[in-house]
């Protein structure tokens, strides 16, 4: 039996109300997040109790940032008892913001009840910034949640710096510091705090040369940053947002993000966990737009401007993110890592010349530090440029410094054997690089050609058959198979596997295996 989709109340008040839910539900399939806003409120003005239409307004207001609709659809929803978990950060943020003790206390009881409950004596504490009895009392909630334990020890680290005892806080902040992202946050909002309170070295301390969003926050303290509600909730947002920012996309980081910001509209980190989550919606115009607010002094600027470079790309621009990553490594104070954005860039669009004279400033720049990646980088580039006697030098120095990475070796030994080099050794390379990844198509190939141009047909055609096999769309690997079922004297299966490499070859190779096809392969 089927059952009928929930029906809005509007279809039952108008065709123009009806007409404009329609809309939005068609800009929302298109991904077109700010028209499907504008058709969802004004949905719900024509309908202003309509649950239907507020669970797709609510989502659609979260992409938005559209504020006035997500309250209003939030509203709706808290009414029907239909509200997400997420809800109740959305309204601690607008009872933050709006300086309301009382709904700010009711919305910390609603994240207690939750899902997200491990946030709550966090939030309490920050709430009762002005009592630090109370404060402490809060954090003692946390228990035995380890997770409420690990957000509680920052927040107090912060509420000691921010309640007069800066020494206490700053070893808290340090026993609490580890290597990873949410270090850093943590480091630069004590920082942040520890400035304001008149402790220059102390905040300095604690942002050390080795990450350059911490250099800059270091470079540009100044007066840092006063305690308050709003900054402490919008810190353990943010830290959250952090956690959850693990290469996914989540309606769950944008909600934090949305309401970090909306308490705190000076939190650039959070702005860019957003951009990073709205991106990986396969919406990258829409996470463009909220890169502007990001100012060129901001300590996250450099990271915002790459993350526009990422996002022009995403969207097809590719001139526009050319031009940025160039202007961005031209910087008296660019980094080894915007030289290298650039360059790879610059590769991307085959301009080859180009990319290895920017892989090759990237070098100089920092020879002591480069990595294998770079030499491999660089050696591509040269090869694709025509010079190959430069890039076998870099393919050797990637390989000398990562003896057991399969990419470098399978590189510089399928070099070597285009390009006329000692088959012996490149046989040796592709052997390993085999072993270390056997399952890996592309290698399989140039290990079997390898063996091919030894004379070992036999050995290498059940490779190259495996090999094709695994990567069909492989013009390449299509292109050997056929030479090795020639060579084995099997001319209608060569034909039939050159046909198929033909289909995906481009220009010069197209015609090369053309003249395959109609005369066989050219003599050895």
């Amino acid at each position: 039996m089927l059952i009928a989709a929930p029906v809005p109340v509007l279809a039952e008040n108008g065709q123009r109300d009806l007409s404009a839910y329609l809309r939005a539900r068609a800009a929302d399939a298109d991904g077109n997040v700010a028209a499907a806003a504008d058709g969802y409120a004004a949905a719900l003005r024509a309908a202003p109790n309509d649950a239907v239409i507020a669970v797709r307004a609510y989502r659609v207001a979260i992409a938005a940032g559209d504020f006035a609709l997500l309250n209003h659809a939030r509203g709706v929803l808290e009414r029907a008892d239909l509200a997400p978990a997420d809800a109740s950060l959305l309204a601690l943020a607008e009872a933050v913001r709006a300086n309301d003790p009382a709904a700010t206390q009711l919305a910390i009881n609603r994240v207690k009840a939750g899902a997200l409950g491990f946030l709550a004596p966090s939030f309490q504490a920050w709430a009762a910034l002005d009592d630090p009895k109370t404060a402490k009392a809060a954090l003692d909630m946390a228990g035995g949640n380890a997770i409420a334990r690990r957000y509680a020890q920052e927040t107090r680290a912060l509420l000691l710096i921010a309640t007069g005892k800066p020494a206490d806080g700053a070893a808290l902040v340090q026993v609490l510091s580890g290597g990873d992202r949410s270090s850093v946050d943590l480091r630069i909002t004590a920082a942040q705090l520890l400035a304001h309170a008149g402790q220059q070295e102390a905040a300095r301390a604690l942002l050390p040369n080795n990450d350059p969003t911490m250099a800059a926050v270091r470079d540009n303290l100044g007066q840092g940053r006063a305690a308050s509600t709003a900054l402490g909730v919008a810190f353990v947002l943010t830290r959250l947002a952090s956690d959850l920012n693990d290469g996914q996309a989540s309606r769950l980081l944008i909600v934090m993000a949305r309401a970090a910001l909306r308490v705190d509209p000076a939190n650039d980190r959070a702005r860019l966990l957003l951009v990073a989550a709205l991106a990986r919606e396969d919406n990258p115009q829409h996470a463009l737009v909220s890169l502007v607010d990001i100012a060129p002094t901001s300590p996250y600027y450099p990271g915002a401007q790459a993350l526009r470079i990422a996002l022009l790309d995403k969207a097809g621009n590719t001139a526009a993110a050319l031009a940025s990553a160039a202007a961005l490594a031209d910087r008296p104070d660019s980094t080894v890592g915007d030289i290298r954005r650039h360059a790879d860039l610059l590769l991307q669009d085959s301009q080859v010349e180009a990319a290895a004279s920017a892989y090759q400033r990237a070098l100089d720049r920092d020879q002591a530090g480069a990595d294998w990646v770079l030499y491999l980088q660089l050696g591509s580039a040269l090869d694709r440029a025509g010079h190959w006697p430069k890039a076998k030098a870099a393919l050797e120095q990637a390989v000398s410094l990562a003896p057991d990475e399969p990419v470098a070796l399978n590189y510089l030994g399928y070099g070597l054997l285009e390009h006329g080099g000692d088959k012996r050794v490149a046989r040796q390379l592709l052997e390993h690089a085999s072993m270390l990844r056997p399952q890996d198509f592309s290698i399989l190939d140039s290990l079997a050609w390898a063996y091919f141009l030894q004379g070992e047909s036999t050995r290498a055609l059940p490779l190259l058959e495996a090999a094709a096999k695994g990567e069909p769309a492989n013009s390449t690997i299509g292109d050997h198979l056929g030479d090795a079922y020639w060579q084995a004297g099997r001319r209608y299966e060569a034909r039939y596997a050159w046909q198929a490499a033909a289909l995906l070859a481009e220009g010069g190779d197209a015609d090369r295996i053309a003249a395959k096809i109609a005369n066989g392969p050219a003599t050895r």
